[in-house]
């Protein structure tokens, strides 16, 4: 029996769409739309969340995409021992579920990766 991988968005087996036709796309009802608002470079305070809690999420989205890459290719069983945590933690990871994970407990899984941070704080404009 062969052991399934982590893939990069989470999912195992023989890959996205294996034996199925691809479909037409349906048409978009915005197209021909020319109004495009511009983001301030965090999608979580674009979608309506509090400044202090957009940045939360960002930061821990970006550890978490870290955390992923590390263990592409590895089986959760694999990827939770280089990680030091459970294989249903890893589970978590890899489908993305933020709100389960800490920014503390994600800076705990890098180092037990081998991965070192840098902090690299800035301030932003007083409202």
């Amino acid at each position: 029996m062969t052991k399934a991988r982590v893939r990069r968005n989470g999912r195992r087996g023989a890959g996205a769409g294996h034996g199925v036709q691809a479909l037409k796309r349906p048409r978009s009802s915005l197209r021909g739309t020319t109004h495009v608002t511009p983001s301030d470079g965090n999608v979580f305070t674009d979608l309506g969340f509090p400044a202090a809690e957009a940045a939360n999420l960002k930061m821990r989205s970006q550890l978490m995409i870290e955390l992923c890459d590390l263990v592409a290719g590895k089986t959760q069983v694999e990827a939770a021992a280089l990680l030091g945590v459970s294989q249903p933690r890893v589970s978590d990871l890899v489908r993305g579920k933020i709100g389960l994970f800490t920014i503390d407990a994600l800076v705990n899984m890098l180092a037990h990766g081998g991965v070192q941070l840098r902090v690299s704080p800035t301030r932003g404009s007083a409202p």
